[in-house]
């Protein structure tokens, strides 16, 4: 994937298994870089100029889902943002989730007294379902950009969506601008994403 910057650059991320035929333990030599990328990237490889370079002294890491419940445990200690829930970055979301605990946290605060025995339970069975929303929603959204970005189909939904927007702002709102721009909880942005794919 590679993503612009605001310099006119490009930052390109490469996402693979870490041992198999086509995988990170395979690329163990400049010429094999070099042979990957002439092979799956031909049309890059001519504007990736500083490549070998970059490709060894970048990391490899690993895509993580942190899925688990309770987020508590009594009344002192509570687990928050990727502690509770982290999330692979295909959304653009896990920090504005993790700032979304802490907002709705405070809520829940305000709203029972500051009765930490109560609120934190609360808040762990409660917050939960919008994790595991954004979770949901962040790996479809990498599957949507890694399979579907080229499918004529798709582009044409994407056309229909952004018209539907544009005629009726109040009444439809895309998956992304659900949950890019909104204040709608995850969950709720899930369901309605789920409704649109019936829909269309």
């Amino acid at each position: 994937i590679a993503l612009p910057n605001h310099d006119g650059s490009f930052t390109c991320t490469l996402f693979l298994p870490f041992e198999g035929d086509e995988s990170f333990s395979r690329l163990d030599s400049d010429t094999a870089v070099s042979r990957f990328f002439t092979k799956y990237f031909p049309d890059a490889v001519p504007l990736l100029t500083n490549l070998l370079d970059d490709f060894r002294t970048n990391p490899t890491s690993s895509l993580v889902t942190v899925r688990c419940s309770p987020w508590q445990h009594g009344s002192r200690i509570l687990l928050l943002g990727d502690a509770a829930h982290a999330i692979v970055p295909f959304y653009g979301q896990g920090m504005n989730s993790g700032f979304e605990d802490c907002t709705l946290l405070d809520q829940y605060l305000d709203q029972y007294d500051e009765d930490w025995e109560k609120v934190l339970p609360l808040f762990s069975q409660e917050r939960v379902h919008d994790a595991n929303a954004i979770a949901d929603l962040a790996l479809r959204n990498f599957i949507e950009m890694r399979d579907r970005v080229a499918d004529p189909q798709f582009l044409l939904r994407k056309k229909i969506e952004a018209h539907l927007h544009e005629k009726y702002p109040q009444e439809f709102l895309p998956l992304y601008s659900m949950v890019t721009f909104s204040h709608l909880p995850y969950g709720e942005a899930l369901r309605e994403g789920q409704a649109q794919d019936r829909l269309f």
